[in-house]
């Protein structure tokens, strides 16, 4: 792309969108610069165009988002057929399986649910679709990093803001780098409270027609109800035979 096609104030403004998230619902403009590494006068501005636009309300001191900015991602899911293939799917295999079942795409380091049945809450978070999570600790995360070439994979792992989430989390990129060539070699990815103690799930590759990776499967299910041998065993089959019928579909 050229220098002269690039927006900067629409990037700005979407960075400034960007800063908002379910731990930060709320936040002031000298929160908003710090958080976007605006200067405060760029972040003042930014804000209080989507405050006039009806995107954020403003109380004279905190900022927060409205209904109105989910028109942004429903454009998106309204606009990919993905969701609306899947979802029947995700229905019949929560039922069969008793677990929430979800799919998600690659985002940068994130992971993005597209579609979820849920049977039971099973994280201390709600998980919807546009929910996100960091890709490397997650199981639908790691099947698709492991679908990328490997210098492609380490580059988004090297990016990541990769914390310990529980004192089983995975962060060495080297030891996520040796994850991601098991998960090759067996076609899933098993998370074992890496994300959350309590929770383990279980995630597959969807595939297309063509072998192409397009988006992930996942069985998350508490750790009370489901050892990891059992993740396997329980819940593999069925899952297979999700990914073997939604691959002739999948575009």
């Amino acid at each position: 792309m050229r220098e002269t096609d690039f927006v900067g104030g629409f990037a700005k403004g979407l960075a400034v969108i960007e800063a908002f998230g379910e731990a930060k619902p709320r936040l002031t403009i000298t929160d908003v610069s710090k958080e976007t590494g605006l200067d405060r006068a760029t972040a003042r501005r930014c804000l209080l165009t989507l405050a006039e636009l009806g995107y954020a309300a403003y109380d004279g001191k905190f900022f927060e988002l409205t209904p109105k900015i989910l028109r942004l991602g429903h454009a998106y899911l309204s606009a990919t057929p993905l969701p609306r293939l899947v979802q029947p799917y995700l229905d019949q295999l929560s039922e069969k399986v008793g677990q929430s079942a979800s799919v998600s795409v690659l985002d940068g380091v994130e992971i993005v649910y597209v579609a979820r049945a849920a049977q039971k809450r099973v994280m201390s978070i709600n998980l919807t679709p546009g929910s996100r999570l960091p890709a490397y600790c997650a199981s639908m995360g790691r099947v698709l990093l492991a679908a990328l070439p490997e210098a492609e994979a380490r580059a988004i792992v090297e990016a990541s803001d990769r914390k310990a989430n529980t004192p089983y989390t995975k962060t060495e990129p080297e030891a996520l780098m040796e994850e991601f060539a098991r998960v090759r070699q067996s076609g899933y990815a098993l998370i074992d409270q890496e994300l959350e103690i309590g929770l383990r799930s279980i995630a597959v590759p969807l595939e297309n027609a063509r072998g192409r990776v397009v988006a992930a499967l996942n069985i998350g299910a508490p750790a009370a109800h489901a050892s990891a041998e059992d993740m396997v065993t329980r819940y593999l089959p069925a899952m297979r035979e999700v990914q073997a019928a939604l691959r002739p579909v999948l575009a």
